[in-house]
């Protein structure tokens, strides 16, 4: 073939390449978004592994609502809240879920109160989406039953208390609050728990003897650059002012659910980005959770079911037996 030919062949080729992929600038982007549907169809070279609470089977790894909600921990970026809103269109999200799903995962967490993750749940479960889902709710200290009643209208196969609602009613002394609510999420035939930032939250609800089928508390490591400092810790208790809290109380959490035998989704495992998963869910599961939530864009989807499903195998040898 002369030079010629050879050069036409190439503009040629070029042509429907630029053709078909309008908005790749570059051949960088070329590359990346070819290997994209590999990626996303890649099954995890560990497969996922499972628990129960109650009857329901659990992944040990349940997709966490930021993807929905737009919110998301940033400590003093102001922006990203505002970009997770704009990334995550109903079609991203969705997407997500079904990366989620191929990797095995098949729970996320979602608040039914929120009409636009009812919406696009709704959406999803139309187009064959099977993912089931955990409501997070945080109901008034007035009405114990609505939020209850729509969690179970729109599929939920569990609920729980919001961590930021359980730390409140806690310090505040309505604690009794929160044993109604677990038995309103019962009679509605679903599984009931409570979730918390501070381990007191925990330890109240076990004092008062309600007997939640789970617990979502924080856990990770301190070991990280941006930890919160000593002279945050008055307003964060106070009123959560500083967006640098996820676990007060590590190793006393540690501690104290190495003796309670109830199932535990630990949260907050990646101190909201700032430890790597490799780090984070080996932390996590080595000091005795049974599952862990975790917010995740679709990019990060595989790979932190794979670093997931590794620390789950290699935790043979913990203290805290499996509860789930």
């Amino acid at each position: 073939m002369n030079s010629k030919s050879s050069r036409r062949n190439f503009l040629k080729n070029s042509a429907v390449i630029a053709a078909g992929t309008p908005l790749i600038r570059s051949l960088e982007e070329y590359a990346l978004a070819n290997q994209e549907p590999a990626a996303a169809a890649a099954k995890p070279a560990i497969p996922m592994l499972y628990g129960k609470i109650g009857k329901v089977s659990i992944s040990r790894m349940i997709c966490g609502g930021n993807l929905i909600s737009g919110y998301a921990h940033s400590r003093d970026l102001i922006y990203v809240s505002p970009l997770l809103k704009h990334y995550f269109t109903d079609e991203k999200i969705i997407e997500t879920w079904s990366l989620c799903e191929r990797q095995g995962v098949n729970t996320m967490i979602l608040n039914p109160t929120d009409a636009r993750a009812s919406a696009v749940y709704d959406k999803y479960r139309s187009q064959g989406g099977k993912l089931q889902y955990l409501a997070q709710i945080g109901p008034s200290k007035t009405d114990l039953k609505t939020d209850v009643k729509r969690a179970k209208d729109a599929g939920a196969v569990g609920a729980f208390l919001l961590g930021n609602v359980g730390d409140a009613w806690t310090r505040d002394g309505d604690t009794v609050l929160i044993g109604e609510l677990l038995q309103n999420i019962r009679n509605a035939g679903m599984i009931a728990g409570v979730a918390g930032h501070e381990l007191r939250t925990v330890m109240a609800v076990e004092k008062a003897g309600f007997a939640p089928d789970f617990y979502m508390k924080t856990l990770h490591d301190t070991n990280y650059w941006s930890q919160r400092r000593p002279d945050q810790m008055k307003e964060v208790i106070d009123n959560y002012s500083i967006d640098n809290y996820w676990c007060m109380d590590p190793k006393e959490t540690i501690a104290y659910m190495a003796d309670l035998k109830r199932p535990w989704i630990a949260y907050k495992v990646l101190a909201a980005g700032a430890i790597h998963p490799h780090v984070g869910f080996k932390h996590a599961f080595n000091n005795g959770a049974d599952f862990v939530a975790v917010g995740m864009f679709d990019f990060q989807v595989a790979e932190n079911v794979s670093v997931l499903a590794k620390a789950v195998k290699e935790a043979d040898n913990r203290e805290r037996e499996w509860f789930a």
